[in-house]
């Protein structure tokens, strides 16, 4: 399939919103506080005349994907890109072809195209700071053998999660990062 009939295949926004069942809480805060830095507004404002489209791989699971699906859809908004998404498990053979680091499943995953279908540009999982964070928070984990392994991720995915809904900073470097990937991409 080409991005054109991945994208027919895809939910809206509120098919997404209306079927998620663990983050939807956490996403519609953040979707409702947050909004694009007024120093940014021109540059989203000047893609609408790109008419980029994007197929958004994503699950409802994914704290990833709470943070960074309102924002898209914050830029998406300003842009005029429209979006659809799919659910990463339940497709695979698109999943397979934006890998992280040519091996993880990680999510979400954003592919921004025209309207002939040419791949644009591709932003996700996350923005490097938050990355930052997860190594950071992962480098105190026990061994994945270790007896108190598994408690320790639970706690480990509870505060990551907490972070993401209460640092609004982190927020931000979201938008910083997918701004850089599209002028980067799109060279405007």
């Amino acid at each position: 399939m080409d991005l054109n009939q991945w994208f027919d295949k895809g939910m809206t926004w509120q098919a997404y919103v209306d079927g998620m069942k663990v983050n939807r809480e956490g996403l519609q805060k953040i979707y409702d506080q947050y909004h694009l830095p007024e120093e940014d507004l021109s540059f989203y404002e000047g893609l609408a005349g790109e008419k980029l489209r994007a197929v958004v791989l994503t699950a409802d699971w994914c704290g990833d994907a709470m943070l960074c699906l309102p924002i898209l859809k914050r830029i998406g908004e300003t842009a005029g890109i429209q979006m659809r998404y799919l659910i990463r498990d339940e497709n695979l053979e698109l999943m397979d072809q934006y890998l992280t680091n040519g091996k993880s499943r990680s999510i979400p995953i954003f592919v921004f195209f025209d309207s002939q279908g040419n791949e644009r540009a591709v932003w996700g999982p996350r923005s490097p700071e938050v990355q930052r964070l997860v190594d950071e928070m992962k480098a105190n984990m026990p061994a994945e053998g270790e007896p108190d392994f598994a408690e320790k991720q639970k706690e480990l995915y509870r505060g990551f999660k907490k972070r993401l809904l209460e640092e609004p900073a982190l927020w931000e470097t979201v938008n910083r990062s997918v701004r850089a990937r599209l002028q980067e991409k799109l060279g405007s």
